[in-house]
């Protein structure tokens, strides 16, 4: 049921500092989106470059708060430290759905709920 969904994917490489995106699982994850019919717009401080190798169809976006924008939901992908900097109020404002999964547990789940976000982590 992801046909025509937005959705925005912090991380792309392997892990954090680094531009790897070999055996990457937010690599893969996008590929799965991708097949479901989901677009994409992906951000990594890193690992951009080597990712347009392998993603194809994808909006590759230079401004992580930017990556939000229009989107259904959002996932991190990549603990890299900068993402704990999103800034949430605008992220939330910028899409059409506020729904975050956090691949990371880089969020705090009552602050997220405080800020209206539908807060999915994973492995908490």
């Amino acid at each position: 049921m992801l046909k025509e969904k937005k959705i925005g994917v912090l991380g792309l490489a392997f892990k954090q500092n680094t531009d790897d995106v070999r055996m990457s699982p937010a690599i893969d994850l996008c590929g799965r989106l991708l097949k479901e019919g989901a677009l994409l717009r992906v951000h990594d401080p890193k690992a951009m470059e080597k990712a347009k190798a392998v993603l194809k169809d994808v909006t590759f976006v230079t401004d992580m708060n930017a990556v939000a924008d229009g989107c259904d939901a959002l996932v991190v992908a990549t603990e890299w430290p900068e993402f704990k900097k999103l800034d949430l109020e605008r992220a939330r404002k910028a899409m059409t759905h506020p729904i975050l999964f956090d691949g990371r547990n880089l969020f705090d789940p009552k602050e997220m709920e405080r800020l209206g976000f539908i807060y999915k982590s994973v492995g908490r």
